[in-house]
């Protein structure tokens, strides 16, 4: 049905408790050399990707050191290839690339839905 998806994992790596609270900020898809792949629009939620499954929608928790959270992303079949996302564990924090272990055939002119974060435990 073109219906694709997969997981983020956020860890708690440091030394202090991490307040989560909302969706991951994806900034930007980038393909396999590094540039933007035009048109994809990244959303909170998932109701404007069809046949998505529901958002839990946000809830406020902690991660202890170790601790981990996972959000879902989703989106439609399509012809371009991202490689890399530019994202943050929220919005107003700073961004990192980061290398996708597949690509996403996400291609121009889509949406990119995200879950809200949910403790992984």
């Amino acid at each position: 049905m073109g219906l694709r998806g997969m997981t983020l994992t956020l860890t708690n790596c440091g030394k202090r408790s991490y307040a989560v609270d909302g969706y991951p900020d994806v900034v930007a898809v980038l393909g396999p050399e590094g540039t933007r792949v035009g048109g994809v629009r990244a959303v909170a939620g998932t109701d404007q990707v069809p046949m998505a499954p529901p958002d839990p929608g946000p809830k406020a928790f902690v991660l202890r050191p170790g601790e981990r959270a996972r959000a879902g992303l989703y989106w439609r079949m399509a012809a371009e290839e991202g490689s890399y996302l530019r994202m943050a564990p929220r919005k107003g924090q700073a961004a990192v690339t980061l290398p996708l272990p597949d690509p996403l055939d996400i291609g121009p002119r889509n949406t990119l839905g995200a879950t809200a974060w949910v403790p992984a435990g």
